[in-house]
């Protein structure tokens, strides 16, 4: 017999996992089970414009889902051929991370990183508006201009992105005391569905990263900490995060669901065992795109994350302790090699230091350890093999 979507809700709830992630067709009801799952942790009051409501949600909860798109509308004033602008409605969490942390600089980092890096959102003084621009690297820009659906949800994604950041950094510090602020000490999920879907799949790759790397940086100890509720319809992303998180390792397995919806309108959720790999060949895609990198002169950060990545698959698979040991056989300086690798695709916070982007020989790297891995180790032709 089906439940209902309180139900599945309330199923999550009970968990104490740190990472729940769920697998479901679009027009199953992911969204509508986000929004249960709120009501479940900050149920909604009579109290006037839903103060109460919105601070216990702050308190306990933070979800990104369609539904955050609409904290942001376009001013396109046609009558008066104005230039466009995004609208943002002030609410606590933009609020916070905008004007208190002052993180405007790494939201437009974020959404350059996914996007277009001449594309350039422009804040007003109060934050309540944001302008885009090309930028063309002189005095010259395009004006503003009124950005496509996609590059707009990745925006939003971006702020909610740099927000997590900023939450996990803080909840990170184990005295109280010592935090830079007190709104987030009693929160207990973040809900996410579905970030960015308009990605292209090298994009996409990359956010699955940076979001697996700052979920494992999120303190979970004994039980206690911030627990992650991820669903999503994208096979890739749900791979991506099923083995950065290490979902797929013994007595983990249960914290991967299927979401159904059954004729009668009920649902049900059910544990998914493994991943997509019987019918998508994950480590071989990440050696396509590292490829595809490589070709194109396009190597960027998040290449070292997937380098190192197969690195740790293939030590795996092969019975080395520690991925590092594969170096070994890749000609010039090992330890050279391996703080390169761990500088890139180790995490962290935007907040406290610059990133500087993979120089030429850095990316002449990333190609001399791919060949290492593929020529030296008869993991990758048995899996070519296989798959």
């Amino acid at each position: 017999m089906g439940k209902s979507l309180t139900d599945i809700a309330q199923q999550l709830k009970d968990s104490n996992k740190k990472i729940q992630l769920i697998y479901a067709f679009n027009g199953t009801g992911k969204t509508r089970l986000s929004r249960e799952f709120k009501q479940l942790i900050a149920p909604r009051t009579d109290s006037d414009e839903g103060v109460e409501q919105t601070e216990l949600a702050r308190t306990k909860i933070l979800y990104y889902n369609a539904f955050t798109e609409d904290l942001f509308s376009w001013d396109n004033d046609l009558e008066f051929d104005a230039e466009p602008k995004l609208e943002i409605q002030p609410n606590s969490f933009t609020q916070w991370v905008l004007k208190d942390q002052g993180q405007d600089g790494n939201i437009i980092v974020n959404f350059q990183r996914y996007a277009n890096d001449k594309l350039t959102p422009k804040f007003n003084e109060g934050f309540t508006e944001v302008t885009f621009s090309l930028e063309r690297g002189t005095d010259e820009h395009s004006g503003n201009i009124k950005i496509s659906k996609g590059e707009e949800s990745n925006f939003i994604w971006s702020i909610f992105y740099t927000l997590l950041e900023q939450v996990v950094t803080i909840l990170d510090e184990p005295e109280v005391s010592d935090r830079d602020t007190d709104q987030f000490d009693q929160l207990e999920y973040v809900f996410i569905d579905d970030p960015v879907s308009s990605l292209d799949e090298t994009h996409l790759i990359e956010l699955a990263f940076n979001l697996a790397m700052l979920i494992k940086f999120s303190d979970f100890t004994n039980g206690k900490g911030v627990k992650f509720i991820i669903s999503t319809h994208n096979p890739l992303f749900y791979n991506v995060l099923h083995n950065e998180l290490g979902l797929n390792k013994k007595g983990k397995k249960e914290g991967c669901y299927l979401l159904e919806k059954f004729e009668d309108g009920s649902f049900n959720l059910n544990v998914k065992y493994g991943d997509s790999n019987k019918r998508f060949s994950y480590h071989l895609y990440l050696k396509q795109v590292l490829e595809h990198g490589i070709e194109h002169n396009q190597i960027e950060r998040y290449h070292f994350m997937l380098l190192r990545n197969l690195y740790e698959k293939t030590a795996s698979f092969l019975g080395y302790p520690e991925w590092s040991t594969l170096l070994d056989s890749a000609p010039g300086d090992k330890q050279g090699y391996l703080n390169r690798i761990i500088q890139f695709s180790s995490h962290r916070t935007l907040s406290s230091e610059e990133f500087s982007e993979p120089n030429e020989q850095e990316k002449r790297m990333v190609k001399l350890l791919l060949d290492n891995l593929v020529n030296n180790y008869g993991f990758w032709q048995e899996g070519e093999q296989h798959d």
